[in-house]
């Protein structure tokens, strides 16, 4: 199977501030968005970018909170017009993405970027935001990163199984990114990514 494909990517307009952006990626059960919610209790500076998905809203879920959640036309109008920084189509069909103006409102506001990607759009990221911080998460086993993902119930079998297959894809790529944090103990998880983060923050302060 395919890994999800990118496309859209454009310059960001504020990427020349000393802040940086953080970038939190990793497989899907490696628990990246249990460590992001207490990494902004922590640091209260950061926010976090909500991606639009074409994807169907989850029970509880609310629009401008999880996601933007958006349709296929209107996704394809925001592609053309240039106003996805990245986005990523998977295999089960939705696609999901990183509005530039996301960004921009968060830095306008003078808050530090968190964006929560998939390891493809992570890369792109990376490549096209100067001073972009990229960290990979993963579970310690791919045995223990299945039985998170099934644990959580969200997914069909199905999906699970494309989700897994395309996991160990994903994993190939932990060596490309600038930290790598195994979820092993929450607690152990949080203060290892909290470092990295404070560490970056604090010698992007001290730059001329």
């Amino acid at each position: 199977m395919a890994s999800p494909t990118a496309s859209g990517l454009s310059s960001l307009g504020s990427s020349t501030s000393r802040t940086p952006v953080f970038v939190v990626t990793g497989t899907s059960g490696a628990g990246k968005g249990t460590l992001e919610k207490a990494l902004l209790s922590q640091i209260p500076d950061l926010e976090l970018a909500v991606s639009a998905t074409t994807r169907g809203r989850r029970e509880g879920e609310e629009d401008g909170r999880e996601y933007w959640f958006i349709s296929d036309e209107d996704f394809d109008e925001k592609v053309a017009g240039g106003e996805f920084l990245e986005y990523v189509e998977f295999p089960w069909g939705q696609r999901s993405g990183t509005l530039r103006s996301e960004i921009d409102r968060i830095q306008s506001h003078g808050r530090i970027a968190l964006l929560d990607l998939e390891p493809q759009g992570a890369l792109d990221v990376k490549q096209s935001v100067p001073g972009a911080v990229t960290i990979f998460v993963e579970a310690p086993s791919f045995a223990e990163n299945e039985r998170r993902l099934r644990e959580r119930a969200t997914e069909s079998e199905g999906e699970i199984e494309e989700r897994l297959e395309l996991a160990r894809e994903q994993l190939s790529q932990a060596g490309e990114f600038d930290y790598l944090v195994v979820n092993d103990d929450v607690d152990r998880a949080l203060t290892q990514l909290e470092e990295i983060v404070r560490s970056k923050l604090s010698a992007s302060m001290s730059r001329p």
